[in-house]
């Protein structure tokens, strides 16, 4: 054991040893702090190799107590000075600010100088907006969803109009119209990807489209179109419409960028349950719930909403808390209250949702988690309006069907409306299709009810072989046609529609290709016929004859003169659309004939209005639209 222990001190000796040797060679610590290298002639350099100046000696400093590390390398090679830069240099007493300009003011000193409004100013101005790269960011010159080349309009159409003019034309517009079709041509050109007009900034521009976008309902248009635009970019109007859209879809969590950059600050009850709403998903379920406790115990907000919020934000938490929606003391649903029952699965009561109307229905038909038949039964509105479209409507009532096939309800209304729907389209007669077709325009009792009828059948309507025997059903088959655009299908029922007749008046307005003139027998056999009041079905089918170009102008002027209509008035709407015509604006024409089309039903429309509508429309080439129009103004009077 003693010689063991001998060995390893020995050996243990001689690592020492050589472990002296090679600090004495090469120092392990970085270059800078070690010792200077001792002045000696520099080795001669190969002749092959450049010649380099040897660096300067670092500045030695005297030190009293020297790293172990120097003191080894010092002994070990001769020649070395006995002196070193110490590692950590303390610093000069009573230097604890950095002066500037090496005597002027110090840090603290010219911060304390400024002024703490102006530094908050500051400070703010330097905080990023976005952050999105510069290269990555989108102008503000054009802003929109539908490109021209996915079917939107002519971006320039809007690049040369006057700011003003154009906020006053769409910030008025109350987004309802008596045509469907009106509607739908106001859905596309609010939605293309437009110039952002002179003097306007292009956030603002989104902004009052979104609104009016919902305005009519359109919520997922209304929110494409404030996404369209960067969230550091936002104004405050913009911001408006993005509350109001991202709550109409049932998504209070989009608006937390926006409420985390430009509108951090924004006050309102609103925005402050929505910041809580985000404090909740951003895991401070705490901080989020006291809140909106705090809220709650100082009465800032609706106490339904206030619910809403707590039990939408509790989802996001680990707080264990029932939330009891309670509606005794509800007396009206606002859009922030439909937009958070949508979005925590709560359905608000028959009572209150009959008693908003339309305003919910038309949110109820697009959102998802709510049964389909709360959804079926406010698609009637939303179909008659032109929210949803024929072949939309026909999917909504193929899964009540499959759902009630699937054993998963019981029978009512609205699964036998599907499989009525069903038979209308897969009956083994025709005379049992038809009778189904008829079965769904019900009895005309409730207009929506009546004309979304119309729009449930369209592609059923088109399936019905035209005949003598049926040629009483010929008008309202093709009206049902036309609302889904279905004009050539509804062309096969002209040798069997009589001049005069409804169903002639419909078809001589849809066919796209007409060449042929209307002459007096064909206007006045029409008129012989009509039961609308005032003959306002009648005065309808001369404007957009006239409007088409497919009337003669004496047999026009002589049929006028029996209803005392003077379609030759001007007024400044007129003016303006025949103008916008003039210039081949088609974005500009279909914003002011939605601006001509406002109104609750076609008996509130005038045919001086649907004569510079149709017009307008086949002057710059959207002859698709006017035709529609004109022919939906006959059928529904």
């Amino acid at each position: 054991m003693i010689r063991k222990r001998f060995l390893w001190l020995g050996g243990a000796a001689a690592l020492a040893a050589v472990s002296g040797t090679l600090l004495a060679q090469e120092s392990l610590l970085p270059p800078g702090f070690d010792n200077p290298a001792p002045q000696a002639r520099p080795a001669p350099q190969r002749s092959n190799a450049p010649s380099r100046a040897p660096a300067p000696a670092p500045r030695a400093t005297t030190s009293t107590a020297q790293p172990v590390a120097s003191q080894s390398a010092a002994s070990a090679a001769p020649g070395v000075t006995t002196t070193s830069t110490p590692v950590v240099q303390p610093l000069p007493v009573g230097s604890s600010t950095r002066s500037v300009g090496g005597g002027g003011l110090s840090d603290e000193a010219l911060l304390n100088s400024i002024d703490p409004a102006l530094l908050a100013k500051l400070i703010e101005s330097a905080r990023p907006k976005s952050d999105i790269p510069a290269a990555g960011q989108r102008s503000l010159a054009r802003v929109g969803v539908i490109d021209e080349s996915d079917g939107g309009f002519p971006a320039l159409s809007t690049y040369y109009l006057n700011g003003a003019f154009v906020e006053g034309m769409v910030g008025k517009m109350r987004g309802r119209f008596v045509s469907r079709w009106g509607h739908i041509l106001a859905r596309r050109v609010l939605a293309s990807r437009l110039a952002t007009p002179v003097g306007m900034n292009g956030a603002e521009w989104a902004a009052m489209r979104a609104q009016l976008l919902l305005r009519m309902g359109e919520a997922d248009a209304a929110r494409a179109m404030v996404q369209s635009v960067d969230s550091g970019n936002f104004t405050p109007g913009l911001e408006d419409a993005a509350l109001a859209s991202f709550i109409a879809t049932a998504d209070p969590v989009g608006l937390c960028p926006i409420t985390a950059l430009t509108a951090a600050g924004r006050p309102g009850n609103d925005w402050d349950l929505v910041r809580a709403i985000c404090s909740a998903f951003a895991n401070e379920g705490s901080n989020a719930m006291s809140q909106l406790d705090r809220a709650m115990r100082q009465g800032k907000g609706r106490k339904i909403d206030i619910l809403l919020a707590q039990k939408f934000a509790g989802a996001a938490t680990n707080v264990r808390r029932a939330v009891k929606i309670e509606w005794e003391d509800v007396d009206a649903l606002t859009p922030w209250t439909i937009g958070l029952s949508f979005a925590t699965g709560v359905e608000p009561p028959q009572a209150l949702r009959d008693k908003a109307g339309s305003n919910y229905a038309v949110l109820a038909q697009r959102a998802p988690m709510l049964p389909l038949k709360s959804r079926a039964l406010a698609a009637d509105v939303a179909a008659a309006r032109g929210l949803m479209s024929a072949r939309a409507m026909i999917d909504l009532y193929s899964e009540v069907y499959a759902e009630r096939e699937g054993g998963n309800d019981q029978p009512d209304q609205w699964s036998g409306r599907a499989e009525t729907l069903r038979k209308a389209y897969v009956a083994g007669e025709q005379a049992e299709r038809l009778e189904a077709i008829r079965t769904l325009w019900g009895d005309g009792s409730d207009p929506d009810r009546a004309f979304s009828g119309l729009v449930l059948t369209s592609h059923a309507a088109a399936r019905v072989l035209p005949s003598d025997g049926i040629a009483d059903s010929a008008a309202p088959l093709i009206a049902s046609m036309l609302t889904a655009g279905l004009d050539r299908n509804a062309l096969k029922w002209a040798p069997f529609c009589p001049i005069g007749s409804e169903a002639w008046g419909l078809l001589v307005l849809a066919n796209p290709g007409r060449s042929n003139q209307v002459n007096s027998e064909g206007l006045n056999a029409f008129a012989s016929d009509d039961d609308s009041e005032a003959s306002l079905r009648s005065q309808f089918l001369l404007a957009g004859l006239m409007g088409l170009e497919r009337v003669d102008q004496a047999a026009a002027r002589n049929f006028a003169g029996k209803f005392d209509l003077d379609l030759a008035r001007k007024t400044r709407w007129s003016s303006a659309i025949e103008n916008a015509a003039a210039s081949n604006n088609q974005a500009l024409v279909a914003l002011l004939a939605a601006f001509g089309m406002q109104g609750e039903r076609w008996d509130r429309m005038t045919p001086l209005h649907l004569y510079h509508i149709v017009s307008a429309l086949h002057r710059v080439g959207l002859d698709g639209e006017a035709r529609m129009i004109a022919a939906e103004a006959v059928s529904r009077v």
